[in-house]
């Protein structure tokens, strides 16, 4: 996958809208909370654990390719190489699993249909 898919498989979840709440940043939203950091460079970043411990499981996995997210890896957030060794369906289904922890804490009155 290359950006321009991960930004279309991005948008292509119900609800999703596309920001750029600094310049050159672009993020995917759901409500008004960020579930993916698509940025300027060659990865995206996504929820992919509860917390630091389940999220590091995929940094086990892909030490190359999967680190702790600057700033909010503390609460389960990561950075995956987008032309990594990180297969594109499990890309798709961490993009899922984001988005969906991100629905799951907006109020049911933001929640998209």
């Amino acid at each position: 996958m290359d950006m321009d898919e991960v930004l279309a498989y991005c948008l292509a979840k119900p609800g999703a809208w596309q920001d750029e709440p600094w310049e050159g940043d672009t993020v995917a939203k759901v409500g008004d909370k960020i579930f993916a950091f698509l940025g300027g460079g060659d990865a995206i970043g996504l929820k992919c654990g509860r917390n630091r411990e389940e999220a590091d499981e995929l940094v086990r996995v892909y030490p190359d390719d999967v680190a702790q997210s600057h700033y909010i890896g503390r609460y389960g957030w990561n950075s995956v190489r987008i032309d990594g060794k990180v297969p594109a369906d499990e890309l798709r289904e961490l993009i899922d699993i984001s988005y969906d922890a991100i629905v799951a804490k907006l109020p049911k009155s933001k929640r998209p249909a």
